[in-house]
């Protein structure tokens, strides 16, 4: 069984900015040919909306945390314990601000480099154990701001163009990374 976690935050005036590329990389693959899942039901227990379901013949629950992006590791270990997920399946989607627009990274026992959301799931599972699929967010926009307010800002028509052009080819990435493997998913993505 597959943990496929995106994060970012949950009210609805954060819907589409770039701090929830996470959400934005869930809510496709929820929506994908390839997947079969049941609806997303939302969980207090859990602190998640939770969708289970398969993607490519493989077993896999969709969360997206409804806690916000800084305290990411409440839920996402409240889902690791929940559902008895091994680390090794459990694959974060995120944002990050130094990769350039819609560009992925793929990595495992990794640091956060500085995400906070994934620093508190570091923290809150004692463990850097899990796959990450990273998505670039980098813009000219960069540093004439300050960060917290770039990554809540929703991207203008040009980037949200970039990002539906590159969501085929993370979806390839996550393909790739249930049913081959995340090493063999960074051979080809990274």
């Amino acid at each position: 069984m597959n943990l496929v976690v995106g994060l970012g935050n949950p009210e609805k005036k954060y819907q589409k900015t770039r701090h929830n590329i996470g959400f934005i990389v869930i809510d496709r693959l929820f929506a994908s040919e390839s997947g079969e899942f049941e609806k997303f039901k939302a969980s207090k227990k859990i602190k998640a909306e939770v969708a289970k379901g398969k993607y490519v013949e493989e077993e896999v629950i969709l969360a997206k945390p409804q806690t916000f992006m800084n305290k990411s590791g409440e839920a996402v270990a409240k889902l690791v314990k929940y559902y008895k997920a091994d680390l090794h399946n459990l694959v974060v989607i995120h944002d990050d601000i130094d990769l350039p627009l819609g560009k992925i990274r793929i990595s495992q026992t990794a640091s956060s480099a500085g995400q906070k959301g994934v620093q508190d799931i570091i923290d809150k599972l004692g463990s850097n154990e899990f796959i990450r699929l990273r998505i670039g967010i980098k813009s000219d926009l960069q540093g004439q701001i300050p960060t917290e307010d770039f990554v809540l800002q929703k991207f203008d028509k040009t980037e949200q163009k970039n990002i539906d052009e590159n969501l085929n080819l993370i979806l390839e990435a996550l393909d790739v990374i249930l049913t081959q493997g995340p090493t063999e998913a960074m051979n080809l993505f990274n």
